[in-house]
């Protein structure tokens, strides 16, 4: 543990961090799962609400820094792919 009066502070700020990138890791995770779930159902209208909501947490979860903004991207890239891919088909 560190000793420190600078450390012992770095600490908490690392512990708050830590659980707000979690609850933002979690909601990116829920949403993909939504996503993909409305692609096996062939759901094309609820599909595209999902992705829409998924775009919009993966977005934020990028722009706060949680996750990289490459792979916001790509994440986006393969859920749209995949709804295309229904309503095309």
């Amino acid at each position: 543990m560190a000793n420190h009066k600078s450390a012992l502070k770095r600490a908490r700020q690392n512990e708050k961090k830590r659980l707000r990138n979690k609850s933002t890791k979690t909601r990116v995770k829920n949403v993909e799962k939504s996503v993909r779930l409305a692609v096996n159902e062939n759901s094309k209208e609820t599909a595209l609400n999902q992705l829409n909501a998924a775009q919009s947490a993966i977005d934020k979860a990028a722009k706060k820094g949680v996750i990289h903004k490459n792979t916001a991207s790509r994440k986006l890239s393969r859920l749209s792919r995949q709804v295309n891919a229904i309503s095309s088909g």
